[in-house]
């Protein structure tokens, strides 16, 4: 064995010399990281073993991570849930061990250092060494992957890799960048570069590897594939991530089988037929509606809701500053007050949503909590409205200037899912005197139609990530057609900050950008925040344990059902046994629903 691996060790050492990117010494005065005294997380009464039996919609088209067809609902289950560089502890939001053991900032704001866990091993045993993140750059750029995108990325914005030594290396950002946003930039997964011949992408990389999947850093690889029906994942012997403390009591069970069942309707009744183990219950119709009825009344199966802080985008009605009537301040004032958007929460969406408060959230102290969504007022609004000359009301109650002009304005809106939503907002409205023309423009077409500034108001919701983003949204320079801009936001002083914020390095600082930013696009009222979901819910079937406080601040899918996430749950094979028998026995238990809260925005 020790031959063996020194003859790894010479291989990769010959092989990285040869590309040129092996340095020989490290600098001077690294300040080595390793976080290793952040409070755990996972529950310590977690007990290993089981299969989980979970539903898809759909099979995959392909296996691979990269490439055509790889961004698929699959993918979490193959590749974003395994360990990458470093991990988050989701209350502290700190930065973790994982593959790399310890890091250590450079001083140029674009450099990362790194020394791996040498315990590290891709699930068919072959160490995870500095070669496997070399070899990332020729993956991602590689033409044979077909990947513009990444290839992009990884020359524009992670820019190059030096490699010290088969477990130390540094990554290297195209653009210096805040602690924070290097740490999240530059925490990338390997590549098994020992998985492709000569440790390169062959050219029908698509075609050959297209029901191949590689092997994984994580606990759980593809076991198993039954075409169209179901694909098994099974836990990796020996697991190399439970020497690290932050990986203990956690990815418990030995199994997961995916099943497809392509209606939501059928995989409801396969999985209150004991077929399956958990099913998520976002949705208000199916939390309210469908998980209901006996096995709920008797204790069978269970019903968990938490309560995250995971960041959200802004959802919102957002006015086009460049639309009639929108650039008075009073006229954006007063919808902001006409807007009823509690009761559109409270009767569209049975009281599940949370009301945002400002311009997304959920970014710790990038946040700021001082803002407030305005309050729902037609007392309020009917003043702005007021000032802005509509000082009349028409027959029917609507206001009308001196001119017998009708304040009236048109909401783009792109799905029918929100037209129970918008029609709570164009009723209420109607209290300030109002009128809300609502515009259904489906699907791409619609995005299109706000794309080209078209609209005069729209009910928009956008994604995010781990930090917010304004420059899209509110730079001058994208105010025009084809950006984000969907305001036509253009102030000089919003500029300059933005242009701070986004070259800020001390994260204290920057967090201060964030929130005055907030605090200017609350004043403007051109962006008004609706709802936010921050939260996972589902149903199990009672021997589905999950821990104290059913997952963490940032737990975005608590029983695992549409990713590997944190894999904080496990199988109680005593209680499943025990829940089999009261069925046979029609013993009924308590009936329990958990909803949690601490961890409620807004």
């Amino acid at each position: 064995m020790k031959q063996l691996l020194m003859a790894l060790l010479l291989t990769v050492l010959m092989v990285l010399f040869q590309s040129g990117a092996l340095a020989t010494e490290l600098p001077s005065g690294l300040k080595w990281i390793s976080n290793s005294d952040q409070p755990l997380f996972a529950d310590s009464r977690a007990k290993p073993g089981g299969t989980y039996r979970l539903h898809i919609s759909s099979f995959p088209l392909t296996l691979r991570t990269i490439g055509p067809d790889a961004n698929g609902s699959f993918r979490p289950f193959l590749l974003d849930g395994n360990p990458a560089l470093l991990q988050q502890q989701p209350n502290t939001r700190a930065f973790l061990p994982a593959i790399a053991k310890q890091w250590a900032f450079g001083d140029d704001h674009q450099t990362l250092y790194f020394r791996l866990d040498e315990h590290a091993r891709w699930s068919d045993g072959e160490p995870i060494t500095s070669r496997d993140f070399a070899f990332v750059f020729d993956y991602m750029r590689s033409e044979h992957a077909k990947a513009p995108w990444y290839k992009e990325h990884f020359t524009n914005k992670v820019a190059g890799i030096t490699v010290y030594d088969p477990y130390t290396f540094a990554l290297h950002s195209a653009d210096p960048l805040a602690d924070d946003e290097l740490l999240m930039r530059l925490n990338i997964m390997p590549r098994p570069a020992h998985f492709y011949p000569g440790g390169q992408l062959p050219k029908d990389f698509v075609r050959r590897y297209n029901w191949k999947a590689e092997p994984v850093t994580g606990p759980y690889y593809v076991s198993k594939i039954r075409k169209g029906r179901a694909i098994h994942l099974e836990k990796v012997d020996n697991w190399w991530g439970y020497a690290n403390r932050y990986y203990q009591y956690r990815y418990n069970v030995d199994k997961i089988i995916l099943k497809v069942i392509r209606d939501t309707d059928i995989a409801l009744k396969y999985f209150e037929r004991g077929k399956l183990d958990a099913y998520n219950m976002i949705f208000p119709s199916l939390w309210h509606n469908k998980a209901k009825g006996p096995l709920y009344d008797q204790g069978y199966i269970h019903k968990s809701w938490l309560y995250n802080k995971s960041p959200q985008g802004a959802a919102g009605v957002w006015l086009n500053l460049q639309a009639p009537l929108m650039a008075s301040d009073a006229i954006r004032h007063g919808i902001a007050h006409a807007l009823n958007v509690p009761k559109m929460i409270a009767v569209a969406l049975r009281g599940d949503y949370v009301h945002q408060q400002s311009f997304g959230s959920g970014y710790g102290d990038y946040d700021n909590p001082e803002i407030q969504a305005k309050a729902f007022d037609p007392a309020q609004a009917a003043e702005y409205f007021r000032q802005a000359g509509f000082k009349h009301l028409d027959s029917d109650g609507i206001r009308i200037n001196d001119q017998g002009e009708r304040l009236s304005i048109t909401l783009t809106y792109r799905t029918k899912m929100h037209t129970a939503r918008v029609v709570v907002l164009k009723e209420e409205a109607k209290k300030a005197g109002l009128e809300i023309e609502l515009k259904l423009v489906d699907g791409a077409t619609g995005f299109k139609s706000l794309l080209e500034k078209k609209h005069q108001a729209a009910f928009l919701g956008m994604g995010t990530g781990p930090l917010p983003v304004y420059w899209q949204f509110f730079h001058s320079a994208n105010a025009k057609p084809q950006t984000n801009n969907f305001t036509n936001y253009a102030d000089p002083a919003m500029d300059r900050l933005i242009e701070a914020f986004d070259t800020e390095f001390d994260v204290r600082r920057k967090a201060g950008l964030s929130r005055q930013i907030l605090q200017k696009i609350a004043e403007c009222d051109c962006v008004i925040p609706t709802y936010a979901v921050p939260f996972s819910r589902g149903a199990h079937w009672r021997y589905v344990k999950l821990p104290q406080g059913l997952g963490t601040e940032l737990s975005r899918d608590i029983l695992d059902a549409n990713r590997i996430e944190l894999g904080l749950f496990w199988i109680d094979l005593d209680e499943k046994r025990a829940t089999k028998q009261a069925l046979d026995d029609e013993h009924a238990f308590e009936p329990v629903t958990t909803i949690d809260r601490r961890f409620t925005q807004g």
